[in-house]
């Protein structure tokens, strides 16, 4: 793996640690979602996945609130360069 990292000058790799949902931006919208559902008493599975796939549509039409997500992990989301 090394040998075909240093191949590509363009390449770069960041070592991150196993476990970092801070850096996972998905994890915001899954604590949205949920902050979104508490308090809720849902009676069978198939009413939840309604709600959730309905929290998850309405964010598809609020990318501020989806960049904010990437912006709390402190990642800068750019054009890659090309080779």
């Amino acid at each position: 793996m090394r040998e075909s990292i240093a191949e590509r000058e363009w390449l770069t790799v960041f070592l991150l640690p196993a476990c970092s949902p801070d850096l996972n931006p998905v994890e915001g919208v899954r604590a949205h979602v949920e902050r979104s559902l508490a308090g809720l008493a849902v009676v069978c599975l198939d009413r939840l996945e309604t709600l959730v796939r309905n929290r998850l549509e309405r964010l598809r039409y609020r990318p501020h609130t989806l960049d904010g997500f990437i912006a709390g992990t402190g990642l800068v989301l750019g054009d890659p360069a090309s080779p």
